[in-house]
């Protein structure tokens, strides 16, 4: 068996037995063919059909990883800044960041088969980006998209008050999620798998797969790579963060967390930026927010390879 399908083949049977049902019919479901790049890594049809043959539909998303780094008000210049990675299936249409036909003042890019996306900002200051809880147990297939909640408040007038109620009432029709939303002078989280909504603190604080500021090693990691620049840095550079971003240091097994997908599985999600022959880091996103409220934001997307395949920049000031 190739490296990578044997790699990941031993992922997928790591699961608990309850669990160990197609873990892997994304890869059915998405995929029609292996592309050319993919069987040069070992990757083939046959190959990918046989690491599906014993698995259920139900556990299609437990691998989805996503990572959000901010500092919210505690930078002399810099009223918000926000570092993310968003982690797919490269064969998932999605497109590029860009400001939407229909709601010209929302910036996002745009998950072309779920619908909505998984972080934006709009021209009036309102701002939203999204992690999806994992939870392999608990996955509901017929559950809406979870993008809807970020492109939702985002295309909206509603305050985010009245938005958290609608949360609150909404949320258990959809799988796990956790949300941080707001405006520049204030940033709310709220998770379906949480305690409780709570209003984001100034500081340096990480979300992943999990609830805010959970110990995950990448989120530990690139907190603490974001409070260094924070700390000593007047002016950002984007490029910075983005290389924070682009860190792919596998955790120490002593330091990985247990969300019941195994421990080869866990090593593998653990860099900051997730790269294989199918899946991994998408998209890398930079948003600068001063205190004159201009905005800078930047994306960069990637296909499985170190070298970005497209990027977009947009600067703006926010109207009040």
């Amino acid at each position: 068996m190739p490296g990578f399908q044997r790699r990941f083949g031993r992922c997928l049977f790591s699961l608990p037995r309850e669990l160990r049902r197609n873990a892997a019919c994304r890869l059915n479901a998405e995929n029609r063919g292996v592309p050319a790049k993919w069987r040069r890594e070992g990757v083939t049809d046959s190959g990918v059909s046989s690491l599906k043959a014993d698995f259920s539909p139900h556990l299609c998303y437990i691998i989805f990883m996503c990572l959000i780094l901010l500092a919210f008000d505690c930078h002399p210049r810099y009223r918000l800044i926000i570092a993310a990675n968003r982690d797919e299936y490269f064969s998932r249409p999605t497109a590029s960041a860009a400001f939407w036909d229909e709601h010209p003042q929302l910036l996002a890019g745009r998950d072309l088969k779920g619908g909505g996306t998984w972080l934006g900002i709009t021209q009036t200051g309102r701002i939203a980006a999204l992690t999806n809880y994992r939870d392999p147990g608990a996955e509901k297939p017929d559950a809406p998209s979870r993008g809807h909640l970020v492109s939702g408040f985002l295309a909206g007038a509603m305050p985010a008050d009245e938005y958290l109620s609608f949360l609150k009432r909404e949320s258990p029709a959809y799988n796990g999620f956790s949300l941080i939303f707001g405006d520049p002078g204030r940033l709310l989280f709220h998770s379906n798998r949480g305690e409780g909504p709570q209003f984001i603190r100034g500081g340096i604080h990480g979300l992943s797969n999990h609830l805010l500021d959970t110990p995950w090693p990448k989120v530990d990691r690139g907190r603490k790579a974001l409070a260094r620049i924070v700390a000593d840095e007047d002016i950002i550079q984007p490029d910075a963060l983005f290389a924070i971003l682009a860190d792919r240091t596998v955790a120490p097994d002593a330091l990985l967390p247990d969300t019941g997908v195994g421990i080869e599985l866990e090593r593998l999600l653990s860099p900051l930026f997730t790269a294989t022959p199918i899946y991994g880091t998408r998209s890398s996103t930079v948003v600068l927010m001063d205190r004159e409220d201009r905005v800078f934001f930047s994306e960069r997307t990637f296909n499985g390879r170190p070298e970005m395949v497209t990027s977009v920049t947009r600067e703006f000031r926010i109207a009040r």
